[in-house]
């Protein structure tokens, strides 16, 4: 190596470790400040209101008013709540086994359930079939269905959407059931079906990490399944968990280093959450109980997000919906972005599968039998939900797309019928003189600082009852939540 080649790595390596502290620093300012709980820890700011916090209601008061979009387009959720075994991280229940093996099982019955359920649903809402503008399949396991089942899957489902006018379908996959015995049919029926865009959990490229999550499958496999996704044309997004116990900042470093080297368009990150913020708590709580020493600082995890993201960076990889990184722009959800930057109407059927619609949001049992008895006695599985009054109509019209991209000034003031300058001026221009947002012209958003603790800055426009965590865990600053200038 030259002496000019050493020089400059030495000072890209100086630049990146400082710019790393930096972030820190970041973080236990914020602290103090009162936006991030004393604790460091966090909240995923994925819905508004939190799934963990949406009062019980039933489909007559939830539904009997709704007027469905005037395009009539709809994006479509399907989930399949059935996993070869327990992931540690998981906060969403399931059923776990070999499942598929038999035209009559537990599969079987969940999509005959399923079949049904989009029926009631559209003629709740009196059309004929759902029109769809983007679909996801996720869960779960989607893949984990025989190819038999997962034929059986695919047509029930087009007899009831109509997906001639989707821009994109989307599937969330599992390694091992792409490189199994089952899994070049499963891609070609995926393919032929019209999927093009895959979701691969790797979650980590370090197999004894992948045994710490409990994960069924191995690095090697992984590798595989990204190479079959890639054979039959689907545009790859890959996923990896950060925050993990057993994990260190430089064996994370050097992971994202490879992965930002794989043939893949898409990377996204997520931090590890020991609470529940879905309908099950997950066992991490307990691992974490266990073995507290595992369990990287807070501030280690901050080092971690960053660290990533200036690694992604010299690929060539940027930040185009939070926390997802593709080299082009055209790469990425389009479900993710119609449903929580664009807040077009979205549909979901299945287990604990929501609907978030433009003026309501409904929520799915997360019990089977419960979700069976529903819909054999006619009734959709919808438990929980809230249509939102004028204030939650504002509050949620920011939070969805602050957190992913940006507002559109125009499209929040259609949807509340208020200029998002008159929403909340107050906690605006404190944020803004805390270098947290800025105003785009028509857009407003996020800064750098500000979109790395989008989930907390997000946490700003919540209604008190809505605070993920209790007044107790903030410091007392300008911006603790609980404050009150966001009313």
């Amino acid at each position: 190596m030259s002496e000019m080649t050493a020089t400059k790595t030495t000072s890209t390596g100086q630049t990146h470790r400082e710019s790393v502290e930096n972030r820190v620093q970041d973080f236990n300012a914020l602290r103090e400040l009162g936006l991030i709980a004393k604790s460091g820890d966090f909240f995923p700011s994925v819905h508004y209101p939190p799934i963990t916090m949406y009062p019980e209601g039933e489909e007559e008061e939830l539904l009997g008013d709704f007027v469905p979009p005037a395009d009539a387009l709809f994006d479509v959720y399907l989930h399949l709540p059935f996993c070869e075994q327990r992931c540690l991280f998981c906060h969403y229940p399931v059923q776990f086994g070999k499942f598929g093996d038999s035209v009559r099982d537990e599969t079987e019955r969940y999509l005959d359930a399923l079949a049904i359920e989009m029926d009631l649903f559209r003629k709740r809402i009196g059309i004929p079939m759902f029109k769809a503008r983007s679909i996801l399949v996720g869960g779960g396991t989607p893949t984990l269905l025989a190819p038999v089942q997962f034929e059986r899957m695919f047509r029930d489902f087009k007899e009831r959407v109509d997906c001639s006018a989707a821009t994109q379908f989307n599937f969330d996959v599992d390694p091992g059931t792409l490189t199994d015995q089952n899994g070049e049919a499963r891609l070609r029926i995926m393919r032929d079906h019209g999927v093009d865009r895959v979701t691969i959990g790797i979650q980590s490229l370090d197999d004894e990490i992948l045994r710490k999550m409990h994960r069924p499958h191995d690095v090697k496999t992984a590798l595989a399944s990204i190479e079959a996704c890639r054979k039959f044309g689907f545009q790859i997004n890959i996923e990896f968990i950060f925050g993990y116990p057993g994990q260190t900042l430089d064996a994370w470093a050097r992971m994202i280093e490879e992965a930002a080297q794989l043939d893949v368009d898409e990377i996204q990150l997520y931090r590890l959450k020991i609470e529940a913020y879905g309908d099950a708590q997950g066992p991490i709580r307990k691992v974490a109980a266990l073995r507290p020493e595992e369990l990287p600082p807070f501030e280690e995890a901050i080092r971690m997000k960053q660290a990533a993201i200036e690694i992604l960076g010299n690929y060539g990889f940027k930040e185009n919906l939070r926390r997802v990184f593709s080299k082009k722009p055209e790469h990425y959800s389009h479900y993710a972005h119609n449903q929580c930057c664009q807040l077009y109407d979205q549909v979901g059927f299945g287990l604990t599968a929501f609907s978030s619609l433009h003026d309501r949001f409904l929520l799915n049992t997360q019990a089977f039998e419960d979700y069976y008895r529903r819909i054999g006695e006619g009734r959709l599985p919808a438990n929980r939900g809230i249509k939102r009054n004028a204030e939650e109509q504002r509050r949620w019209a920011v939070v969805l797309p602050l957190k992913n991209r940006d507002v559109d000034k125009a499209q929040y003031e259609a949807l509340t019928g208020i200029p998002f300058e008159q929403s909340f001026p107050d906690l605006w221009s404190q944020l803004l003189e805390h270098g947290l947002v800025e105003d785009k012209g028509g857009f407003a958003g996020l800064t750098q600082k500000g979109s790395f603790f989008a989930d907390e800055v997000c946490h700003q426009f919540h209604a008190q009852q809505f605070i993920p965590f209790d007044r107790d865990e903030y410091e007392g600053g300008p911006l603790n939540p609980y404050r009150g200038s966001a009313g």
